[in-house]
């Protein structure tokens, strides 16, 4: 780590100082690069004192939670998938925009539950410094709770994990950034999973074609699709073929964003 920017460097000094003071936690885990390199640091600090705990649940496609085992195994931490299920919760359901708070508030208290029971003395999760820039209502779960964010507290931000990622050898340093399926789907327009399907069903396709970085939006009988600027120009050059895929999933219309990819573009609602 010696060959990194010294702000860097300070920053992952408090992060280890952070961990070794906890001592012990389970980490709610989601296989991304924020959470697999809160995972890293912590096993390689704590060994056995750390756990590893993916929800799987709907909101969550299954080669995501393959690739989470899998990058836990490498890492060689201990790795738990736990059932939950958001669509008990009408909550949920309703598609409020505090939805991520009723999201967060059941997965935590069931990972309140484990860590009570098997004697870890905190429950983690992988917020970063930038995550405050954004709609973030799970936040207001995560306090509610106890939950600790390591990689908040010490003041890393999305490129800093990056860069200490790639520092530390994990496939993950790269990986776009992901978000659950929920929310591909407008605040206000209930959620079911055969929505979640179509969403999954149409990323996984578009992935499979070789783009990394992407969006299926769901607004009811129309698919929009949103890439970077960058893979616009291929999008088009496939286009044929691509509505072909999303109308068999159940869409009558397929868009492409001219907006181009963006992180949480459903919340630009809210500023209405």
């Amino acid at each position: 780590m010696t060959n990194l920017p010294l702000e860097l460097q300070q920053k992952h000094s408090v992060l280890i100082t952070i961990l070794n003071e906890m001592g012990s936690m389970l980490i709610g885990y989601s296989g991304g690069v924020d959470s697999t390199f809160l995972l890293k640091s912590a096993h390689d600090l704590l060994g056995d004192n750390v756990l590893a705990v993916t929800a799987d649940s709907a909101t969550l496609t299954g080669d995501e939670l393959d690739e989470a085992g899998e990058v836990a195994s490498a890492i060689g931490a201990a790795h738990l998938a736990v059932k939950t299920d958001e669509f008990e919760s009408e909550d949920f359901i309703a598609n409020p925009p505090e939805r991520c708070y009723y999201c967060k508030k059941e997965r935590f208290s069931a990972l309140k539950d484990i860590q009570a029971a098997r004697g870890f003395k905190w429950v983690a999760e992988g917020s970063n410094a930038d995550d405050d820039n954004d709609w973030r209502p799970g936040t207001k779960a995560v306090r509610e709770l106890g939950v600790r964010s390591p990689l908040k507290e010490a003041g890393l931000t999305k490129p800093d994990i990056r860069e200490l990622s790639r520092a530390l050898g994990l496939s993950t340093w790269d990986k776009p950034s992901a978000a659950c399926l929920a929310s591909r789907i407008p605040y206000g327009e209930r959620i079911t999973e055969d929505k979640l399907n179509q969403v999954a069903e149409g990323e996984r396709y578009l992935k499979e074609l070789g783009f990394r970085q992407l969006r299926v939006r769901h607004h009811g009988d129309l698919a929009k699709i949103e890439v970077p600027a960058d893979d616009m120009q291929e999008v088009i050059r496939r286009a044929d073929e691509i509505t072909t895929r999303i109308k068999q999933l159940g869409f009558y219309f397929v868009a492409l964003d001219l907006a181009g990819f963006k992180s949480g573009s459903m919340n630009k609602v809210l500023n209405k």
